[in-house]
């Protein structure tokens, strides 16, 4: 963070200053355990934590101001709204650090994972911020800019929306240089109501930019390229088809992962994945089609690319057990996120020559779409022969399956019971966890690597 006097942040937020003049050089912080000499301490008041009460363990390991809106002991400014005075501080920062390049991504599915993979790309050339863990909302995303310096090249805003005009709120505080938007989905239709909904959210990244903003756009749904409409500036398209700007072709699939020949207006040049699913080569052409924007060379994007592994945990995490291979991908899921990671499943299953097992918990915030949605999962699965279909407390995947599919369909109330389904695993087998974070299937994917590692040391 820049050096900011507390006087001068008073005004910039719209807040009363109480105590003295203090010079803020670190972060601000929402968690008091965190705070560190010079930070400043976000006191905010939610439903069953106040964080004003935890404002003098702040100050004691260093914090040097508190934003807060009632008084507490110490310097701190007064404000009405902690949330929007912290928007009003990260704007400013955003104005003053005029050589800053700021992009904004959003879209359904993708976010986090093309975030890692930009920040690994950018980061060969220059000082770069990028948010760790999911920071996309009206906290996370100006604390990710209030991290940056005068030496601070790149900053990486990841934006999601739980309502329409948080995108838009998002994009004129942080006025991204290139604004992103992945791919649109039926990620949290059941907030929303409609997948068309979704898409207008997600075009408040692209109606939001200024004129000599560049929009990156995917080419994998109808309704992201039609967001070119929406600005009057450069429009860059990355797909797999021929008319895309920056694309991918001779795509294959090895040891699960992707590679192929990034193709971009400077040439053309071999990329290898080190992330897992042919689904992340989406991502990678984001990421290809950013930083070309921003100067890099097809070398430099190319090997950034085949370098980047993910930081994101419960990400089509990779296990590698005694003769069993496990993918934990249990952080959340949405139908589109479903048909990635059990195409990917039957991908590695038909490399290893063993039984393909989907372990299946409930997707949320589908709305009246979700029977239909769970059950076409379970079609899919079967479609894609995955040799046994673990509902997890989700019957609704079984819906339309026969008992002569090509899939075993198990029904289990409960992580107990798939535990012992488990028990039935052979060597050379391949087993997806995937869930809705709430369902918690990361405790599952543990104990399913306990119990067969178990297994394995007893033979």
């Amino acid at each position: 963070m820049i050096a900011l006097q507390a006087a001068d942040i008073a005004k910039i937020i719209d807040g009363q200053l109480f105590g003295e003049n203090v010079t803020a050089t670190a972060t601000p912080v929402l968690n008091s355990s965190l705070a560190t000499p010079g930070s400043i301490f976000l006191a905010l008041e939610g439903e069953n934590v106040d964080g004003h009460t935890f404002a003098d363990e702040a100050f004691k390991k260093g914090a040097v101001l508190a934003i807060c809106s009632k008084p507490v002991v110490g310097n701190h400014i007064l404000v009405s709204d902690v949330t929007v005075a912290l928007g009003k501080l990260a704007h400013h920062v955003r104005v003053l650090l005029k050589d800053l390049k700021v992009i904004g991504i959003t879209g359904s599915q993708g976010k986090t994972t093309t975030k890692e993979l930009l920040n690994s790309v950018l980061s060969q050339v220059g000082p770069t911020v990028s948010p760790v863990g999911n920071y996309n909302n009206d906290l996370g995303a100006p604390l990710s800019l209030l991290q940056c310096t005068m030496e601070t090249k790149f900053c990486i805003v990841e934006m999601g929306a739980r309502h329409q005009g948080d995108i838009a709120r998002l994009a004129l505080m942080a006025r991204p240089d290139i604004g992103v938007v992945l791919k649109v989905g039926s990620a949290h239709i059941g907030e929303f109501g409609s997948v068309e909904k979704i898409a207008q959210t997600k075009s408040e990244m692209i109606s939001s930019l200024e004129g000599n903003a560049v929009a990156v756009l995917g080419n994998y749904d109808k309704f992201t390229p039609a967001m070119a409409a929406l600005h009057k500036g450069k429009n860059v398209i990355f797909g797999e088809s021929s008319e895309c700007d920056v694309r991918a072709t001779d795509i294959e699939f090895r040891e699960g992962r992707a590679h192929f020949d990034l193709v971009t207006p400077e040439g053309r040049s071999a990329v290898g994945l080190r992330i897992i699913g042919l689904h992340q080569v989406a991502n990678a052409l984001a990421v290809a089609a950013i930083a070309t924007e921003l100067g890099l060379t097809l070398d430099q994007i190319a090997g950034g690319l085949s370098t980047a592994e993910s930081r994101a945990k419960w990400r089509m995490e990779i296990i590698e057990l005694p003769q069993l291979l496990l993918i934990n991908d249990s952080y959340n899921a949405s139908p589109e996120a479903m048909v990635a990671a059990l195409s990917t499943l039957s991908l590695f299953a038909q490399e290893r020559g063993g039984q393909s097992w989907a372990y299946l918990g409930k997707m949320h915030e589908l709305g009246e779409s979700s029977q239909s949605d769970h059950a076409a999962i379970g079609t899919l699965a079967s479609e894609l022969g995955i040799d046994h279909l673990v509902c997890v407390g989700a019957p609704e995947y079984a819906q339309h399956l026969s008992e002569n599919g090509s899939s075993m369909v198990h029904l289990c109330d409960d992580k107990e019971q798939a535990l012992v389904i488990a028990q039935s695993m052979n060597p050379g087998d391949v087993v997806l966890v995937k869930a809705s974070r709430s369902e918690k299937l990361e405790e599952l994917a543990e104990a399913i690597a306990a119990q067969w590692s178990e297994e394995e040391s007893e033979k």
